[in-house]
């Protein structure tokens, strides 16, 4: 039990990590927003509240689902990108002249699958075009879905402070091209754009030795697509 315990620790060390990560900045998250909005309470001369309500408030959804929508925008965009585009020197870019979707055989699906390949590929048809694009799928439904989540709590969360300044609320419709709606949603895009740029570019000429993210410390400037 204990060695596969062990094995299933180091087997799933990254997602695991990157999980208790979020969790501990969700956490940190929250108890320092309560702590803020209590803050703006006692500034408007009302009583706090407790962290439950906290955490089931519109101010604390729109917070984490604003973060949210702007993650898997960015990683929808680099997984679907990437197959088209292509950064000269960059380990996360195909080589040049390797943009496109790939043959069948280069993505062994179909008659070229090979005995361990995901039944999906393995087939042919409907199942195979669906289970091709599932990664960019995913990522796009669950950008969808928390942009949904953020413009729903963000109306309340709004309509909240113009009713505790005596001003009229919106509708859903309207706040969504309120200039509240769209500065959350563009200060968040923008610092995604950027850092994904930044990281493609970054990583033409700097290393980090043993990181797939990297390619090998003594590769040529110039080599694409290699992973150290």
């Amino acid at each position: 039990m204990t060695a596969r315990r062990g094995s299933l620790l180091r087997d799933n060390g990254l997602s695991l990590l990157f999980g208790a990560l979020f969790l501990a900045a969700l956490v940190g998250q929250a108890l320092t927003g309560w702590a803020d909005y209590n803050n703006g309470l006692t500034s408007d001369g009302l009583p706090h509240i407790s962290l439950l309500a906290y955490l089931t408030s519109s101010s604390f959804g729109v917070d984490v689902a604003e973060n949210w929508q702007s993650e898997y925008l960015q990683f929808f965009l680099y997984v679907w990108l990437t197959v088209w585009f292509v950064q000269r020197g960059s380990p996360e870019s195909k080589e040049l002249g390797e943009q496109g979707t790939g043959s069948d055989a280069e993505q062994l699906v179909g008659a070229y699958a090979r005995p361990d390949s995901p039944r999906w590929a393995a087939s042919s048809g409907l199942r195979t075009r669906i289970y091709s694009h599932s990664l960019c799928t995913a990522m796009a439904t669950l950008f969808l879905g928390s942009w949904l989540a953020q413009s729903v709590a963000g109306v309340a969360a709004f309509n909240e402070e113009q009713l505790r300044q005596q001003q009229d609320p919106l509708s859903w419709v309207q706040y969504l091209g309120s200039a509240d709606f769209w500065n959350r949603t563009l200060q968040n895009w923008q610092s995604e754009f950027l850092a994904v740029g930044s990281f493609a570019l970054f990583a033409v000429f700097l290393r980090q030795r043993g990181s797939p993210e990297s390619k090998p410390v003594g590769e040529s400037h110039a080599t694409t697509g290699s992973t150290g």
